[in-house]
C-alpha cells in the first residue's frame, strides 16, 4: 500500500494560490513604494478633509496618475494584439489644443454647452486618429510601431498648429471639472477613470470581446481559420487607445487650465507601455491584465512621487526611476527567479541520492 502524502491545509492552499497569482508581484511592488515614502514623510497615509474635498498624497496619486491609467488602459488592448501605439502622446496634444481651443475662441467660455461642444470635438478627432492608425495595421499591413511612429511625429506638429506654437490658457469652470474638479468630495478624474476602468473590464471579460481580443494577438493564423475577423477588432482596439488618449488630454489639460502643443502628453507613451508591462502583460500579444494595467500605472505615478520624496535631484529622476522599473521587471520574471532560486540551492549541501546510499545498505544487509 502506497504512502500518500497529506493534503495540504486550507492556509497552505491559500498561500499557494495567492503566490501563483498574477497581481501577486505589481500589488507587492506598490506597497513596498508606498511604504518606503512613509519612512520619509510619516504623514503619507493620511487624507484629510478641507472645504469638503479630500486631500492628501495616496489622493494626489489616484488624480495624478488618473490619465496614465487611461492611456495605459487603452495600450493594453493594442498590445494584446501583438501591437503597439506611439502615437497616444501625440492624440492627448491635439484633444487638449482642440478643447481649450474652442473653449478659448467661443463667446462663452464658461457655459455648459460650449464645454461639452470641445470635449465632443476632441473625441471626434480621435475617433479619427485610432481609426487612421487601424486601417494602417489591419487594412495595408503597415507594421504598428511604424504606423503610428506616423502619427506621434506628426500629430505633435498639429497639435502646435492648433495652439500657434502658444499656451493656450482657457479660464472655464465647467472644464476645469473634468481634471482638477470634485464630486461628491472624490476627485472627478479618479472616477471618471474608474468608470471606464470598470466598464472596460465588464466589456472584456463578461462577454466574447476580450477572448477575441487574445485569439488575435495569441494565434492570429488560428482566429483567421476559426473565422475571427481580425480586421475589424485591430481598427476597434485602436480607436479606443486614441479615445482613452483623447479623455486624458482633456483631464491633463483642465487640470492646469491650459494646453501646450509640445509639451502636453510628452513621453506619456512609454510610461503606459511600462505600466502594461509592469501590470503583467506580455508585450508578445495574447493573454492581458486590466487590474495589473491599473496597479502599474499607479506603481509608475508612485514612482514619480517618490523622487520627490526621497529629495533625488532632477538630473538623476530618470535614470532612478529606470533602475526601479528594472528591478521590478526583473522580480516579476518567473525565469530570473527561477535562476536566483536555483543558484542559491547550489550553495547548499544536497541531500544522498539513492545511489549514494546504496553501498551502505549493501554493507548492512550483508
Amino acid at each position: 500500500m502506497t504512502h500518500q502524502p497529506p493534503r495540504p491545509g486550507p492556509v497552505a492552499a491559500i498561500g499557494r494560490r495567492l503566490g501563483g497569482h498574477h497581481l501577486l508581484w505589481p500589488t507587492l511592488t506598490l506597497l513596498a513604494l508606498l511604504l518606503g515614502n512613509v519612512a520619509f514623510q510619516h504623514d503619507f497615509f493620511s487624507v484629510r478633509v478641507r472645504d469638503g474635498h479630500l486631500y492628501g498624497s495616496l489622493v494626489d496619486i489616484l488624480q495624478f496618475g488618473a490619465p496614465l491609467t487611461l492611456v495605459a488602459l487603452g495600450m493594453t488592448l493594442v498590445i494584446a494584439t501583438r501591437g503597439i501605439d506611439l502615437s497616444v502622446g501625440a492624440t492627448v496634444a491635439i484633444a487638449a489644443a482642440l478643447a481649450c481651443g474652442h473653449i478659448s475662441t467661443s463667446a462663452r467660455p464658461g457655459s455648459v454647452t460650449t464645454v461639452l461642444t470641445a470635449v465632443a470635438l476632441a473625441l471626434g478627432v480621435a475617433v479619427v486618429l485610432g481609426l487612421a492608425n487601424g486601417l494602417l495595421v489591419s487594412g495595408l499591413g503597415v507594421q504598428p510601431i511604424v504606423a503610428t511612429l506616423i502619427l506621434m511625429v506628426a500629430g505633435r506638429g498639429v497639435a502646435q498648429l492648433i495652439t500657434g506654437g502658444q499656451i493656450v490658457t482657457v479660464t472655464s469652470a465647467p472644464y476645469k471639472m473634468i481634471g482638477g474638479g470634485y464630486w461628491l468630495t472624490f476627485p472627478f478624474a479618479v472616477l471618471l477613470a474608474t468608470a471606464l476602468v470598470v466598464l472596460t473590464a465588464l466589456l472584456t471579460r463578461r462577454t466574447a470581446l476580450g477572448l477575441l481580443i487574445e485569439s488575435v494577438g495569441g494565434n492570429p493564423a488560428a482566429s483567421r481559420l476559426v473565422g475571427i475577423r481580425a480586421g475589424g477588432l485591430l481598427a476597434l482596439v485602436y480607436v479606443f487607445s486614441a479615445l482613452c488618449a483623447a479623455v486624458a488630454g482633456l483631464m491633463i489639460s483642465s487640470n492646469v487650465s491650459s494646453a501646450d502643443g509640445n509639451n502636453a502628453g510628452l513621453w506619456i507613451e512609454l510610461d503606459a507601455i511600462l505600466a502594461v508591462v509592469v501590470g503583467g502583460t506580455a508585450l508578445t500579444g495574447g493573454r492581458f491584465s486590466i487590474g495589473g494595467t491599473v496597479l502599474g500605472a499607479l506603481i509608475i505615478q508612485t514612482l514619480s512621487t517618490t523622487v520627490y520624496t526621497l529629495g533625488v535631484p532632477p538630473e538623476t529622476t530618470l535614470v532612478f526611476k529606470a533602475f526601479v522599473v528594472v528591478v521590478v521587471c526583473l522580480v516579476q520574471s518567473p525565469v530570473f527567479r527561477a535562476k536566483v532560486l536555483r543558484r542559491r540551492g547550489r550553495t547548499t549541501p544536497r541531500p544522498r541520492s539513492t545511489a549514494d546510499a546504496a553501498p551502505h545498505q549493501q554493507e548492512v544487509r550483508a
